[in-house]
């Protein structure tokens, strides 16, 4: 019998093609897919040094959070039924407060909650000391992209967060020399705009060249509010895509957080320079509602991010949720459509559409042999999921992340039956709760 390290027997299994087929076993090796076949045909072939019974269960994809805020974990709850503009008033002031050791401890639970949900990989929008967000990361064996927050100028900005365009890239490409490929190819580091508004023009430039230069990404908040396009028109008589274009700075390794605000020309623009989108569908709900249906038209890559714990949980599960609630009231109904978001549509945004925006669309996102083996299993035997006429539609409609039942990321299982072996969960807890009540009167909030 051929030997391999993890073998997934007899499960439930999410295919490429976004069909669930029975009965299934899943041979890893090597952090690899090796293979995917019967169970009656692999047990003949293959031993495993661990075995992992998958009967009840359905294996799928690792969530994939394209737009998350690692560093805003101990704000939940702040920002929920507050005037604009949250983020200038309250969110950048409250990160300029965060010591070293205070985004470690933010880092590590914020891993720690997206373990416990099924996601497998994050984008990180930047923030500061983001040295101790990789410390986390690799100390989890989750999968990341990280980058520093960038910003050189903004009247509400507090000035410790501000750096001149020199500076920025001198800190982000620091942070790219000593992390960029690290835990064995998990960690990425690309390069960012915290907004168009908070960014020079040069700054900007600079940010995209480097990026090129360094073959990586470049992530930023976009089309998310309203003043954000005023400022754009007022000062460049262009709306935010439009804008990027004029500098030449647009590409396929640009992914736009938000995308709520979008003309019709500026959705062209996304498609012409193949951007990818990320939605945070609890986020933009108190600020509006996307174009989706048009994006999905022109063929955009599209994903979804929660935005960070300011805003909701770190969980895609509830995010999908939502997100078909939101497609079906606003662009169906008036229309009498209620197909205009299938849940194998929302599914594949955050599995398939966060590979394609972590542009490793070739090694994540489908279970499929040569790909990694960054997957989670899902107990389906509950009593809230089965019998279903369509388990599709049950996962985006009924599963919660308590159903997460195990977590393999790189072919390392990280999570096994709802147990984190990568993190200590109560230490965590318990220094969380102790930085969140420093932190409260430190950040004045």
């Amino acid at each position: 019998m051929k030997c391999a390290d993890i073998l997934i027997k007899n499960c439930s299994l999410l295919t490429p093609e976004f069909e669930v087929i029975s009965d299934q076993s899943v041979v890893i090796k090597e952090k690899k897919i090796l293979e995917i076949g019967d169970e009656s045909t692999i047990s003949k072939i293959y031993t495993a040094d661990e075995a992992i019974n998958g009967k009840g269960k359905l294996l799928i994809p690792g969530f994939i959070d394209a737009h998350t805020h690692i560093c805003q974990q101990l704000l939940r709850g702040r920002i929920t039924d507050e005037y604009p503009m949250i983020w200038t008033r309250i969110m950048v002031p409250f990160e300029s407060s965060l010591s070293e050791e205070d985004v470690f401890i933010s880092s590590q639970l914020s891993c720690l909650e997206m373990i416990k949900s099924g996601t497998t990989a994050f984008i990180d929008a930047g923030g500061r000391y983001m040295h101790q967000v990789a410390r986390s990361v690799l100390e989890s064996g989750l999968r990341g992209v990280i980058t520093c927050s960038t910003m050189d100028r903004g009247g509400n900005i507090p000035e410790s967060m501000k750096s001149s365009a020199a500076d920025n890239i001198r800190r982000n490409e620091s942070l790219f020399n000593d992390f960029h490929g690290a835990g064995e190819g998990r960690l990425d580091v690309w390069f960012s705009l915290r907004s168009i508004i908070t960014c020079s023009p040069e700054l900007i430039q600079d940010v995209f060249e480097k990026a090129r230069e360094l073959g990586t990404g470049v992530h930023s908040h976009m089309n998310e509010y309203p003043n954000e396009v005023s400022y754009c028109l007022e000062n460049f008589q262009k709306r935010p895509f439009e804008f990027l274009e004029s500098l030449g700075a647009l590409g396929s390794n640009f992914l736009g957080a938000h995308g709520i605000l979008l003309s019709e020309n500026e959705m062209d623009i996304i498609k012409n320079y193949d951007v990818k989108i990320a939605h945070c569908p609890i986020s933009n709900s108190g600020k509006g509602f996307t174009k989706t249906p048009s994006l999905i038209n022109r063929e955009v890559g599209i994903s979804l991010g929660t935005d960070g714990a300011g805003h909701s949980s770190l969980s895609l599960i509830d995010q999908m949720k939502v997100f078909k609630s939101l497609m079906k009231v606003y662009w169906g109904m008036p229309v009498f459509d209620p197909m205009v978001m299938p849940s194998r549509t929302i599914l594949e945004m955050a599995t398939l559409g966060g590979a394609k925006s972590m542009l490793r669309e070739d090694q994540l996102g489908t279970l499929e042999v040569g790909k990694k083996a960054d997957m989670v299993l899902i107990n389906i035997d509950k009593p809230h999921i089965q019998p279903t006429h369509n388990l599709i539609n049950t996962l985006v409609e009924s599963v919660n992340s308590g159903d997460i039942s195990d977590v393999i990321v790189d072919g390392k299982m990280i999570m096994k039956s709802r147990e984190v072996l990568t993190l200590d969960e109560e230490k965590i807890r318990y220094e969380s709760k102790s930085a969140f009540e420093g932190l409260k009167t430190k950040a004045n909030i």
